[in-house]
């Protein structure tokens, strides 16, 4: 395939938005070249620039089950979009909405739309420490929770030692509160709670992991978290920005058989459209202002063309559950192709599944934490990737990105994605 116009448009781009993009991993620096440049999609594709077709795994990094320019989604946003695209004031349907979410999801009684996941990280956390009244969180290496300065610390010297930054202008003052332990390790959470006794406001996590690929809890690990938080008086965060309506119609929780105290939701809440949420029991939820004291706000927050397309969205998957046993069976469909073929290859691999979520890990040993994700061997990630690119494949261009299916994509998709797989190696 040929990239001339996406090659130029970099060029341009570069000029005016640093880095040329304005989200880091969309610029290939993990897999080498230049980032592809979209004009259009339809379905289970997308069409660059330049006229390449490609089967598309990202699903906009997942809000996007039903495939693109689903119609329904599409007519919801048109029609509201006639009506005006922004008030600043209250609507009926975010109300719709949010009585639609609530439904759907296990432990939650309110709700509040905010405009990225990032911002629901952060609101969530707020949340978190204003109704316990503690400053420290823990989260897990390799978990990704937005850019929020909090959830930007990498590990410390030791198990028990405080987090420092990991981005120029996180501060050691915000670095200090924040704890790291290891996904997988529930003696590393042990030894922090051990460590910082009654000082504990929240734990955060992604419940299944897809920022270090898709990284699945094992039973043990994520039943005892919801026990430890339980016993130590610590609210258990699940950041379902990637999980949320895509795992179940109650995401995680549901498909893992795990409650959580607070629940964080992304862009497909609104349909795809740039959105976010965070949930909880009333009780914890009433701490928000302006019935509690813990401030919370955004000026678009509830912006009405995100609340038709996400009600648009939410509606379908609540009318149509068997969605999610499809995509599960496609996405089993396709790791079995893919191993049998890397398999065949002699190729070291791993590959990690849980319902529509998806990762190919090139490393001879299990994968189940930051770590051992790091493992993989990244050149022959690079060979894969540009390879499937080349067979008008499009997946995550990081080796630490979960790939998303949707609903569009056909057995006749699959069978594609698996033939090319056998022209790489």
């Amino acid at each position: 395939m040929k990239y001339q116009r996406s090659s130029a448009l970099f060029v341009e781009a570069k000029q005016y938005i640093p880095g040329g993009v304005n989200s880091p991993v969309r610029a290939f620096k993990a897999v080498g070249g230049d980032p592809i440049f979209v004009k259009e999609a339809k379905g289970a594709y997308l069409y660059d620039e330049d006229g390449n077709k490609f089967i598309d795994y990202i699903a906009s990094w997942g809000p996007l089950i039903l495939g693109h320019a689903y119609e329904p989604v599409i007519n919801a946003v048109i029609e509201k979009a006639k009506k005006g695209t922004s008030f600043g004031m209250p609507t009926e349907i975010e109300t719709q909405l949010a009585k639609l979410a609530v439904s759907m999801v296990p432990n939650i009684d309110k709700i509040r739309f905010v405009n990225s996941g990032t911002e629901a990280c952060m609101s969530a956390v707020r949340l978190a420490r204003g109704y316990a009244g503690k400053d420290k969180i823990i989260k897990f290496s390799g978990c990704y929770h937005g850019h929020s300065d909090s959830f930007l610390i990498q590990a410390g010297s030791g198990a028990v030692t405080f987090g420092s930054p990991n981005s120029p202008g996180v501060t050691q003052g915000t670095a200090k509160d924040t704890l790291l332990a290891n996904y997988n390790d529930l003696e590393s959470v042990k030894a922090l709670t051990n460590a910082n006794k009654n000082e504990i406001a929240a734990v955060i996590i992604e419940p299944v992991a897809g920022n270090m690929g898709c990284i699945i809890p094992t039973d043990e690990f994520i039943q005892g978290l919801r026990e430890l938080c339980t016993a130590e008086g610590i609210l258990l965060i699940f950041d379902e920005v990637m999980t949320g309506f895509r795992l179940g119609k109650g995401g995680a929780q549901e498909a893992l058989g795990v409650a959580a105290d607070i629940v964080c939701f992304g862009k497909v809440i609104g349909g795809g459209l740039p959105v976010g949420a965070f949930a909880s029991r009333a009780d914890i939820m009433n701490q928000l202002a302006p019935d509690g004291p813990v401030y919370q706000a955004g000026t678009l927050s509830g912006n009405p063309l995100a609340m038709s397309a996400g009600l648009a969205m939410l509606t379908a998957l609540n009318n149509n559950p068997e969605i999610f046993t499809s995509l599960a069976k496609k996405t089993k469909y396709l790791h079995n192709g893919i191993d049998e073929v890397l398999t065949e290859k002699g190729i070291a691999h791993q590959i990690n599944r849980f319902g529509s979520m998806i990762s190919v890990h090139f490393t001879d040993k299990p994968v189940v934490d930051f770590s051992s994700a790091a493992e993989g061997d990244n050149d022959t990630f690079k060979k894969y990737f540009h390879g499937m690119l080349n067979q008008g494949v499009y997946l995550p261009p990081s080796a630490f990105e979960s790939y998303f299916l949707n609903d569009a994509i056909g057995y006749d998709d699959l069978d594609r994605t698996i033939a090319a797989v056998k022209t790489i190696f």
